[in-house]
Formats: structure tokens, sequence, C-alpha cells
């Protein structure tokens, strides 16, 4: 199984930027892309970027794009989340995820269903 630890999240002013790490240990091998989601309280967990491991196709949410950028360090076996702009309706917990089963389309992996396991959660506040 893939095991996955999210860091980097924290206290930023509105207009300020964080960078989310997720790093991935265990049957990395398995892992096809992976994801990032985030939960506001008293919300649903809603999608927020997703990148493949091979070929590095990606996608973010509307409301991110422009704002923030999906990257991987395959050798690394980490995913990063580089949010810029933030604004206080980004404040969420933010979670990333790994999914194994293949897609040809990115698009699916905006979804939760085909991701396996997900990490602890990271907390962004965004102060206005």
């Amino acid at each position: 199984q893939v095991q996955l630890v999210e860091s980097g999240g924290g206290l930023v002013q509105a207009g300020g930027s964080l960078r989310l790490s997720c790093a991935a240990s265990g049957r990395t091998f398995s892992s096809n892309a992976m994801g990032w989601f985030r939960q506001g309280a008293g919300k649903e967990r809603e999608f927020v970027a997703t990148i493949t491991w091979s070929g590095g196709l990606s996608q973010l949410a509307d409301s991110v794009k422009g704002r923030f950028t999906i990257s991987r360090d395959n050798a690394k076996n980490t995913v990063y989340l580089q949010m810029n702009s933030l604004k206080p309706e980004d404040t969420a917990v933010y979670y990333c995820a790994t999914a194994t089963s293949y897609y040809s389309m990115i698009g699916y992996y905006t979804r939760e269903g085909p991701y396996d396991r997900w990490g602890q959660g990271t907390q962004v506040t965004v102060s206005s």
C-alpha cells in the first residue's frame, strides 16, 4: 500500500502563498495519479487538482485556476500544490490522495472514486 504524508499548511493572510507537499511511500509504483482535495468547515470535500505520474497530465478546479499549480517530483515521489493569491474562501483542510486505477482521461481523476488512499490532511487558513 501507499502511505501519504501532507505538509506545508498554515495560517496566511489573503493574497499570500503557501506550498503544500505530499510525500508518498510504500508501493508507490502502483500509483497512477495524485490528487488534492479540500474540505471547508461545514462543506463537502471538493476537488482541487490532480496530476498523473506518467506524462504529468494535470487539471485544476475552476475556482483555483490561475492561482494554484500542481507539480510532481517523480524521483522524490512527492506532489506539490503551489497556492498563490490565497483567498479566505480557500480556508480548508487539504487532503492528498493516490489513485491506482488508470484512466486515459485526466477528468476521471477529478472525482473521489478513483482514489484509494488518503493522507491525514493539512489545515490551510487564510485570514482576511
